[in-house]
This record gives structure tokens, sequence and C-alpha cells, in this order.
């Protein structure tokens, strides 16, 4: 899978190797040309320098009156190259003997006494003034082809190109080499981010070294992971909240049942039991919806007190009706917590559930402040369990019914920033902690 797919626009491959060519390419020229311009006239500079200095040496041991005996046979000193062309002009640009045009405008420039040079009829000359006697007395040319030196010059130019092919060759290795490295992790996360899309949540993004690629694979893993969370709980909220309501339901359907098979009998009593269980069914629907469709904000304050005369008196009943007694207590000056009261009104209702179902005895609510935050405290005179990470495991084998309603309940617990814990086993006594807002 490559980033260009199913994208428009150039793929960051092909963008990484165009700059890194282009930059290496524009560096090269702009280093080259200049050099190139300037290998031309270093060779041109060295070889005037040489034909400076021969020219200067015939000048001097050519006799003074070689303009007047021109004549006169002369050998070449023995430091001057036999390749270079040697002749003797009048100071009006004639030759007089040696090799060379038979005129020089060269020649004629340095009648004013200095040394001269330029590229004449192919050839790289320099010419020299003789003195005599406080006169120009004659000129002396001294001329190589310009062909040599532009040899040297392609020469070098050649050496150059080759060089920077070699540079721009390897500006393209280490450009597709950089281009892999950067493109294949955002590749790699793209490959991530569309398993995360089909429903994986257990993505991994391949660490690559380049920091910032690396930060968005952690970013993405960390949300997979939340997502997968989230996930496990609102299925694991869903079965508990399918269970609390079989519950509600069922115990409705026994009570109706149960007075059909009684039809002599007095129903009022029944339904009455039967229009409670409805309405407390109902309450339960409708704050798994209000919890289900509403988003914790951080900032709602729960009126304790209010929420536990509910309580009290939703529960009354059923527990009075059982012959057993229910205390709820409020302690003065309780810190103000942040909670929406319908998740602590189910889990609470959880709680007396449990407690009306399988405890025995007297059923205490209790609200203390604990300095930090708050704890709702929910207990009873029955045998209760002895460990407490059983208590809340879902869907335990030995059907006694505690794990899936308390389990629903730690889950809301968590959700609003808080904990429900099993304080003491027997006689059991829950804990819902909230932290001070």
């Amino acid at each position: 899978m490559t980033a260009e797919t199913g994208q428009d626009g150039i793929p960051l491959r092909r963008r990484v190797l165009t700059v890194i060519i282009a930059v290496t390419v524009l560096a090269v020229a702009l280093f080259a040309i200049p050099l190139a311009l300037s290998v031309r006239q270093l060779y041109r500079d060295e070889t005037v320098t040489a034909l400076e200095r021969d020219a200067a040496w015939i000048a001097a041991v050519l006799p003074d009156d070689v303009a007047l005996n021109p004549r006169t046979p002369f050998a070449l000193p023995p430091t001057v190259s036999a390749d270079l062309t040697v002749g003797v002009y009048t100071v009006d640009g004639r030759r007089l003997l040696g090799a060379g045009p038979a005129a020089s405008a060269l020649a004629r420039r340095s009648r004013d006494g200095h040394v001269r040079e330029a590229v004449e009829d192919d050839f790289l000359a320099v010419s020299a003034p003789i003195p005599s006697d406080g006169r120009m007395a004659a000129v002396v040319r001294v001329a190589t082809p310009y062909d040599r030196v532009e040899d040297q010059v392609h020469r070098t130019w050649l050496l150059m190109a080759a060089l920077a092919a070699v540079v721009l060759l390897l500006a393209i290795v280490l450009a597709v080499r950089q281009a892999a490295r950067l493109a294949a992790p955002l590749e790699e996360l793209t490959a991530a981010a569309q398993a995360l899309g089909g429903g994986d949540f257990s993505i991994r993004a391949p660490r690559s070294g380049v920091r910032e690629a690396d930060a968005a694979g952690e970013a993405l893993e960390a949300t997979a992971n939340r997502l997968g969370r989230l996930l496990e709980r609102e299925r694991a909220f869903s079965a508990d909240v399918s269970h609390q309501l079989r519950t509600g339901l069922t115990g409705l359907m026994l009570g109706l049942e149960s007075a059909l098979a009684r039809p002599t009998g007095d129903l009022a009593p029944t339904i009455r039991t039967a229009i409670d269980r409805g309405e407390h069914l109902r309450t339960v629907i409708e704050d798994l919806l209000r919890l289900a469709r509403d988003s914790r904000t951080g900032d709602e304050p729960l009126d304790v007190p209010t929420l536990l005369e509910e309580i009290r008196r939703d529960w009354h009943g059923p527990l009075a009706a059982a012959g057993r007694r229910l205390t709820v207590t409020v302690d003065p000056g309780l810190p103000q917590v942040s909670a929406r009261p319908s998740a602590v009104r189910q889990i609470l209702h959880v709680l007396l559930d449990n407690a009306t179902t399988h405890g025995g005895g007297e059923v205490t609510v209790e609200a203390t402040d604990l300095g930090t935050g708050m704890a709702i405290e929910v207990g009873d005179q029955g045998r209760g369990v002895a460990d407490e990470e059983k208590a809340f495991t879902r869907r335990r084998s030995a059907g006694d019914g505690h794990g899936i309603g308390l389990a629903l309940a730690r889950s809301l617990a968590e959700a609003e920033g808080g904990r429900l814990v099993l304080r003491r086993g027997s006689p059991p006594l829950f804990s819902l902690l909230l932290p001070e807002s």
C-alpha cells in the first residue's frame, strides 16, 4: 500500500525525490559554472604569464640593432619552448624576422613600452618592447596556439562534469533512500488508520526514527486503545443494561402470572406491586437513556440529600414489605461533587437491589465526608461475599446473581470519575467514592 492510494496530488516519495535532486542540480550549477569560468581564466593567465616570461627573456638577449639589421640570425634561448611562435616586429607592427603574421596589431600596441597580450589569428600572443638607447628599437611577439589552452580547459571541464555526475548520482541514491524513509512511516500510518477504521483496535504503528511520524503513530495507537476500551465498555454496558431491564421485567411478569394463578384472590396488592415495579422499570429506562445520550461535562453538582430522599421513597416500600428496615443518613456539610444524578441513582438502585435480593436485616445508606470527596455507603446484615473481585465479575457461573448488576454499577461509577469498592465482605458494605469537584 502506498501513500498515494486513492489520493490526488504528488506522492510524498516523488515530491521528496524531486526536491532533493532539484536542490542538488541547482547547487552543482551555482558552484560549477563560476568554477568553470575561473578555470578557463586561470589557464589563460598561466599561459600568458609563461609567454610574458619568455618574451622578456628573448627581448633581453636580442641585439639592440636588430631593427637595423633584420637579417641578423638569432637563436632562441634554451629556456624557451620550441613550440612557441616567435617574431620580431617594428614598432608599427611589421614583422622583421622570425615567425608570425606579417603585420601584428598586438605588436603595434606595445610601442608605448608596455607588455600586451591578446588572441590573434587563433594564437594567444604576448608582445614585449625591445628598448635601445632609451627608445623603442623593436617589439618581440611570442605566441602559442589558443587550441592548446582550450584543450586544457576542456579536459578540466570534462573532469568537473564527471564529478558533478557522480555527485548527482549520489544525490539521487540518497534522495531515493530518504524519500522511502520519510514516506514509509506515513504509508504504514495510512494502513494502520485504515485497519482502525475497519475495526482493528490492536494496531501497532512501527517506529521509524522520524520523530513526527513516531509521535503520530503513538497517538494513533493511543486512540485505538481508547476506542477499543470504549467499545468494550459499551458492549459490557449494553449487556449489563439488558440484564437489569430483563430482571425488572421478569419480576413484573412473575407477579402478574402469580395473580393469574389466583383469580379469586384480592388482586389489589399484586396490582400495586406491579405498578411499583413498572414505575421502577420506567425510571431505570429513563436514567439509562439519559446516560446513553448525555456526555459528562464535569460541572454538574450533585444534590445528595434530594437524591437519597428519592432513594428512600423508592425502596422503603419493598423493604418494609419484606419486614426489613431502611435507614438513610446524610452528614451535614458534604463537599460538592460533580456527577450525573441519573448515574448515581442507578448505582444506588443496583446496590439496594443487591441488598434486598441477596442480603438480610437492616439496610443502611449513609453519605459521609471524606475530606477529599464523599462516600455513599450501602450495607446490610447478610452473609455478603468474601472476594471483592468476584463480587464485580460479570456472568459468574455460580448463579448467585451478584456479578452483572455490580459490574454495571462499577462501570457507571468509573464513568463519573469515581470508584465503587467493597469495603467489608461480611456483613457486606459497598462504598461509592466520588471526588470533590
